[in-house]
């Protein structure tokens, strides 16, 4: 016997729509003339639901194209711009914005160097095992044990050869030009940041920009400047010496 049924939401007829196999003609004529069947009107607004969503599309086709380009790369190195918003505890008004700008280099596996040469010099570095902070003006240089996730909580780890962005990250496309697209994406797990962002060239899934939104609403931007992949550094660049005045502080994971 043939019961009404309510009609069911726009994302569960979309997901009905893909999953039903295709019926014969004669079938959807009968489905026409039941009681509370659906109107001939109603029938065209499902197929409207069922069409793909060009960002949807964008976003797809853009996750896949940027894991597969990072995958292809044994190493990067670029000048960057780097912003960040921090706010104010409690207020949640933005308290000030730094600039600063450097050098940066990734090398699989897990390895990094940023340079940062203005405002005021100081390092970051990890050879994939070890993490070093140095700061030279306090000659101070703290050191860290990399973890097995710690670059994945890092939110960038894909740049370092690491991770599967369609797998850890839930991704909308909010803009989608010839050029460039604009991805948000937001990891699926528990994670040290709320989002990220990424501004993507369109033909390469090359990154150009990030922007990583931590848990407290502090926005952290950078802009890559003329990357170049696959230059080979020597390991020396991944590796840190603490000068011998520098006061050396070990830090929990």
């Amino acid at each position: 016997m043939n019961r009404c049924r309510r009609r069911p939401s726009q994302r569960a007829a979309v997901m009905h729509l893909r999953r039903r196999p295709r019926l014969r003609p004669i079938l959807l004529a009968a489905a026409m003339v039941v009681p509370c069947g659906v109107a001939v009107a109603d029938a065209g607004a499902a197929a409207d639901w069922a069409t793909p969503d060009p960002l949807v599309a964008c976003a797809e086709r853009t996750t896949a194209r940027v894991q597969a380009y990072y995958e292809s790369v044994r190493d990067i190195d670029a000048g960057f711009e780097q912003s960040t918003s921090a706010v104010a505890l409690g207020s949640g008004s933005e308290a000030g914005t730094s600039r600063s700008t450097g050098h940066v280099t990734f090398a699989k596996p897990g390895k990094m160097r940023w340079r940062y040469e203005q405002p005021r010099p100081s390092l970051v570095v990890s050879n994939g095992k070890t993490l070093w902070l140095y700061d030279p003006e306090a000659r101070e240089a703290q050191r860290l044990a990399v973890s097995a996730g710690y670059l994945s909580g890092a939110a960038l780890s894909f740049l370092l050869g690491e991770g599967d962005l369609a797998a850890e990250f839930d991704v909308r496309a909010l803009r989608c030009d010839p050029d460039a697209v604009a991805l948000h994406l937001v990891p699926r797990e528990e994670a040290s940041y709320e989002s990220l962002g990424l501004i993507v060239a369109a033909a390469t899934g090359e990154v150009r920009e990030t922007r990583v939104v931590d848990l407290f609403g502090n926005v952290t931007e950078v802009r890559f400047l003329a990357p170049r992949v696959n230059t080979s550094p020597p390991p020396a660049t991944f590796e840190f010496v603490p000068p011998a005045d520098a006061t050396v502080i070990d830090l929990a994971p």
